[in-house]
């Protein structure tokens, strides 16, 4: 699946955006963004532990799943800024807020710029800076030269520890599948947006509620680099999920699940 089922679509900032609801329609809104390469389907097998009470908003960023992508480059600004405009779109003044990689750096400008209008904040295996700028040109060069299939197997073997990639084929075929719906346009302007992104200093201003979670084994986004976060960022919680790396909301799922709906429902019952 490299699209999300029953998705709509809203204009937002000039760009066709893709999102659906899960959840009671009267039940406080949790948005979610996704990672890079990735759609709204990578939070499959995380909706139903949250929609119970939670209004569940996914979306897709403009060039990923069913995105359009607008022309040339971008910011993790301008994604936080489609972000809003999707709120905005929607009629929605307030949520909490639950993002993934590029999805938690696009979290980070949110909770800095725009801290009246999310309630918490769940910063999952991301970063405040990805050095070096290399890494990415090389990364680049090969989806310029391959196509998105020459960055599969790769991102893969960052995403999963090897022991679930060999235990759980069905999800990895669909991860593959979701990777390979990604445009080269897309994955180009937002790898650029993470690539350029110098984010730590913005940490001081995050006020608001946040769980910082990391993968004990991501190499994408370490857990030293969620330290920097958690070190930053006032009053701010840390959970490193074992035996996770990248993507760890689908590699331990209940662990994920339970640490995420734990911490937003300590938020919610506080309001």
């Amino acid at each position: 699946m490299t699209q999300m089922q029953d998705q709509k679509i809203v204009k937002v900032n000039g760009v066709d955006i893709a999102y659906r609801f899960d959840g009671p329609k009267d039940g406080a809104v949790l948005l979610v963004a996704n990672s890079l390469m990735a759609s709204g389907s990578m939070w499959d097998g995380n909706v139903p532990a949250l929609a119970d009470r939670y209004r569940v908003l996914r979306y897709d960023k403009r060039g990923h799943g069913g995105s359009d992508i607008s022309a040339g480059s971008c910011t993790i600004a301008d994604l936080a800024d489609d972000a809003i405009g999707l709120l905005d779109a929607l009629g929605i003044q307030k949520a909490h807020f639950m993002g993934l990689s590029i999805g938690g750096m696009i979290g980070q400008q949110l909770g800095a710029r725009f801290p009246d209008r999310i309630l918490s904040l769940s910063l999952c295996n991301t970063a405040s800076e990805m050095p070096p700028r290399s890494l990415w040109e090389e990364r680049f060069e090969i989806a310029r030269s391959q196509g998105i299939a020459g960055l599969v197997e790769g991102t893969i073997k960052r995403w999963f520890t090897a022991p679930f990639i060999e235990r759980a084929p069905q999800e990895i075929e669909k991860v593959r599948q979701m990777i390979l719906g990604t445009s080269v346009d897309g994955y180009m302007a937002c790898g650029g947006a993470v690539r350029d992104m110098a984010q730590s200093t913005m940490l001081l201003k995050i006020k608001i509620p946040t769980l910082v979670l990391s993968g004990r084994n991501d190499p994408a986004c370490t857990v030293d680099q969620g330290i920097v976060l958690h070190r930053l960022i006032e009053r701010s919680k840390m959970v490193i999920l074992e035996e996770a790396a990248h993507l760890s909301n689908i590699e331990q799922p209940e662990a994920f699940n339970h640490t995420v709906r734990q911490f937003i429902d300590s938020v919610a019952d506080a309001l």
